[in-house]
């Protein structure tokens, strides 16, 4: 790639085929800068595998040989909203991109100073990541095991294409809606309207459910056209609108791109340009003056970063209002505060020194212990996973009310165990394998994407797992049980923090850790 230094280089790159020539540069870039290309391509292989299953695997079900009257209602049902399954998606599409600041970044503002990187690229490289995204994933997944279900064996190859066509079509519509956001939050009264409208949004769909309509308005989106369509012999028609979409998206999606970009970036320059008064020193409740301060200055880190206060308000308000708004039962709000607790430490848990950036080596300058420093640290990461995943409870028990005693202890457990479950893996990622990242754009990530990837893969199958089990437990008829089951959870996680705890006081490591974080 050029440099913009170079006096006889062209800095015009807003061309398509120089931002295409760009992105594969950088893409290959990051490639080869995996720290274990094995695991990287065994996670790529792992993928391709769960992805035919779920493609494949539920037309091995035959339910009219089960004969089952609630199994071919449940199918019906999900024949019926299969439409409303790819809105679904085209939601969670624009959401990620909105929440991201227009999608995440293939290289980071400090390495990409230097080059002479476009608009057009950017938008491609937020392309391209957006496949690293697990929500991304697992709704594909969804789409194809859904479809499978419900699709003839000899119309499923049409009717996977079409679903895939709708996947690249509602990415790029998400993408291109996400930037159109972003440049109006850069405007000057931006993020007030951005607010506004987003709160005006989510209000208006919580009072059409309410009001019973809907699901009746969803159901006559063109999206139920597709979802017949894709069952019959015109599917190959779906296809090539939806793949003209995609075409048509991708090419607008650059105009609004150049708009944000070009913009200055507001809410983080208030951030690093704001002026703020000293405040006395914190009077410690409980723990010593040392760890009240260490304790202030690691949350104001977390609320300072935009992208983390934008990813902990939707983390604590998304899955909250749906529980309320779709009146989810206590078994299935029992999966949500361990995949909420797991988004909030995708924040920045999975790499919790990387707050500090360069500013950790003046943190090892402090007269404090080395055992504060690392217990402040998982106690803030800890209140951000209680903070968003208690959101989602409190929303559900203001829709379902109080349970019964037996999973009302169970839901608490559960929630305990998952908390403590994920700071254990989370704290020992950030001692194992620190990266030098600087969060003050809201487009950054903790770690680089394919680790991102892998990271949010292990914590939702270790939080699912642990919930689906706590949901098999109401069914036992003591409240005593759930405590008693959650003793062994419980005392592996601390044994696996305290071993992570012991190696952040070993003098190398802890070197090691700050050396590397430090080099932003």
């Amino acid at each position: 790639m050029p440099s913009s230094t170079d006096p006889s280089t062209d800095r015009s790159t807003d061309g398509w085929s120089q931002a295409l020539q760009d992105t594969r540069h950088l893409v290959a870039f990051r490639a080869r800068t995996v720290r274990r290309p094995r695991a990287a391509v065994a996670g790529v292989v792992v993928v391709l595998l769960f992805t035919a299953a779920f493609a494949l695997g539920p037309t091995t079900l035959d339910v009219a040989a089960i004969g089952s009257p609630a199994l071919e209602r449940a199918v019906d049902n999900l024949r019926g909203n299969l439409g409303a399954a790819f809105v679904v998606f085209l939601l969670l599409a624009i959401s990620a991109a909105m929440g991201s600041g227009g999608g995440r970044e293939l290289m980071s503002r400090s390495e990409s100073a230097i080059h002479p990187i476009s608009p057009v690229t950017e938008h491609l490289g937020a392309l391209v990541l957006a496949p690293l995204n697990l929500g991304w994933l697992v709704q594909l997944w969804g789409l194809l095991a859904v479809t499978a279900l419900v699709t003839s064996s000899d119309r499923l190859l049409g009717a996977h294409l079409v679903v895939l066509a709708w996947v690249l079509a509602a990415t790029a519509v998400g993408q291109a809606v996400g930037w159109a956001v972003e440049g109006v939050r850069r405007t000057p009264h931006g993020v007030v309207v951005v607010r506004f409208v987003s709160g005006a949004v989510v209000v208006a769909l919580a009072g059409l459910h309410l009001a019973g309509v809907l699901i009746p308005l969803v159901r006559s989106l063109p999206t139920t056209w597709l979802a017949e369509t894709m069952q019959t012999p015109r599917w190959p028609v779906a296809v090539l609108v939806l793949l003209a979409v995609a075409v048509a998206a991708v090419l607008l999606g650059a105009r609004p791109a150049g708009w944000a970009l070009g913009q200055p970036a507001r809410e983080e320059l208030r951030v690093q340009s704001g002026v703020h008064e000293a405040r006395h020193v914190p009077e410690p409740r409980w723990g010593s003056p040392d760890r009240a301060l260490l304790r202030r200055l690691d949350r104001g880190s977390v609320w300072r970063s935009v992208g983390m206060r934008r990813g902990l308000l939707v983390l604590g308000l998304g899955p909250g209002l749906i529980a309320l708004v779709a009146g989810l039962q206590w078994s299935s709000v029992m999966l949500l505060p361990g995949l909420t607790a797991s988004g909030a430490a995708l924040l920045f848990g999975v790499n919790a020194w990387c707050l500090d950036g360069k500013g950790m080596v003046w943190r090892e300058t402090l007269p404090v212990s080395d055992a504060d420093v690392f217990d402040v640290r998982a106690l803030v990461v800890a209140e951000c996973m209680a903070a968003v995943s208690g959101i989602t409870i409190v929303l559900a028990l203001l829709r379902n009310g109080l349970p019964p005693l037996v999973t009302g202890v169970t839901v608490a457990t559960c929630w305990v165990v998952v908390l403590v479950q994920v700071l254990a893996i989370v704290m020992t990622w950030s001692m194992r394998s620190p990266y030098a990242v600087d969060l003050s754009s809201p487009r950054a990530t903790p770690a680089p994407h394919g680790a991102m990837a892998g990271y949010a893969g292990k914590l939702s199958l270790v939080t699912t797992l642990t919930g689906m089990f706590f949901t098999g437990v109401t069914a036992l008829p003591w409240a005593w049980a759930p405590p008693l089951l959650a003793l062994p959870f419980l005392v592996w996680s601390i044994l696996k923090l305290r071993r992570a705890r012991r190696r952040w006081l070993t003098p190398a490591e802890r070197a090691r850790v700050v050396l590397t974080v430090a080099a932003v």
